[in-house]
């Protein structure tokens, strides 16, 4: 099994408790990481938490979502050595997406440029 195919099978559940520490160890809130994973998906707080309970892999989190925010055009930068915009796999991008908007909440980024307002 390839990396990516092990990151498509990693449950959003397990991942999603380092995004909300990464955040806290930065003096944000579990708020401030479930609006950014909701503005990128489309989830609202209860098919957000529906996911969670669910330990939704990462294919189906986002294969479910209902809908991508149509500014991830604007999410752009490197994250785990990549360049985000041009990662060619889709879902890998999409979780990417997430990694970046993630580390840029815990730089203390303010939330009206995170979500590219």
């Amino acid at each position: 099994m390839d990396t990516n195919q092990k990151l498509y099978k990693m449950s959003f559940a397990g991942v999603y408790p380092f995004y909300v520490q990464k955040a806290e160890r930065k003096g944000r809130t579990k708020a401030e990481v479930d609006e950014i994973i909701c503005w990128l998906t489309g989830y609202n707080a209860q098919t957000l938490q529906q996911q969670i309970d669910n330990h939704t892999d990462f294919e189906h989190f986002f294969a479910e979502a209902p809908a991508l925010n149509p500014n991830v055009s604007k999410i752009t930068g490197v994250i785990c050595g990549y360049r985000v915009e041009e990662i060619e796999d889709e879902l890998i991008r999409k979780i990417r997406y997430l990694d970046k908007l993630i580390d840029e909440l815990a730089k203390g980024k303010a939330m009206e440029k995170i979500l590219r307002k």
